[in-house]
């Protein structure tokens, strides 16, 4: 990563920030979580489990929208464990607005029996723990996390991520061409999902289902290691 992302991060103890956190949490999951501590920086990347997830939601504004659905499949640089994946549709708090259902698909009937994420952390807080999670385009499912955590449990959780949307950012940093370029006929490179996953021959799935955008970040995560860095890469360098 660059020096500036390096410099960031370094400004993060993440595993004696858990360490604190762990001693602070009220919660039993949250206190769990924190207890089954976090990797050291210097960690090469191939030996951390990691779990990628991912929330559809009503909007993109974690103090006024709500997450309608859970992703996550947990993989490694070698494996992603299919068979232990997760999908959970959870009742909003606010009704669904007729522009998010045309996005994800999820409809009033489908969440009109489905639990409240409260009645489904046990489960989350299982697949969480001892992982670092990944995710494309941090700024969904860290903040609408800690929205729902504060307003159901009154505590948050603090804890790194590896965006790969951050990734792409980093390696197509000339991404956006100037007027004159785009005069010659230069194009923007998009870090959309689907795009960022093109450019790596992986294959087309459909967006916008928490569970197929999981395992579509979770390779592309692999095919970044493969082709930009390596399995030695510590992890300290990729995380934000």
């Amino acid at each position: 990563m660059s020096d500036a992302i390096k410099s960031a991060n370094s400004k993060q103890n993440w595993p004696q920030n858990y360490a604190n956190a762990a001693s602070q949490a009220k919660d039993d999951r949250i206190r769990s979580f924190y207890q089954a501590g976090c990797p050291n920086p210097d960690t090469p990347i191939r030996d951390v489990p990691l779990l990628a997830l991912d929330f559809e939601t009503t909007g993109l504004e974690a103090d006024y929208h709500s997450i309608v659905s859970i992703g996550l499949v947990p993989f490694t640089l070698s494996a992603i464990h299919l068979g232990q994946c997760w999908h959970q549709i959870v009742r909003p708090q606010l009704p669904l607005h007729q522009a998010s259902v045309t996005i994800h698909g999820i409809t009033h009937s489908e969440i009109e029996h489905a639990p409240d994420l409260e009645d489904v952390l046990d489960p989350l807080f299982q697949h969480l723990t001892g992982r670092i999670p990944v995710v494309h385009y941090r700024n969904i499912e860290r903040p609408f996390l800690n929205v729902a955590l504060q307003h159901r449990l009154g505590e948050q959780l603090r804890f790194p991520v590896i965006d790969t949307m951050a990734i792409e950012a980093h390696l197509h940093p000339n991404r956006n061409p100037s007027a004159w370029q785009r005069l010659r006929g230069q194009k923007p490179i998009s870090i959309r999902l689907p795009d960022s996953r093109t450019r790596y021959g992986l294959p087309h799935y459909a967006g916008h289902n928490a569970l197929i955008d999981a395992i579509a970040t979770a390779e592309l995560l692999q095919a970044q290691i493969l082709h930009n860095f390596s399995p030695d890469t510590p992890i300290g360098d990729l995380w934000v």
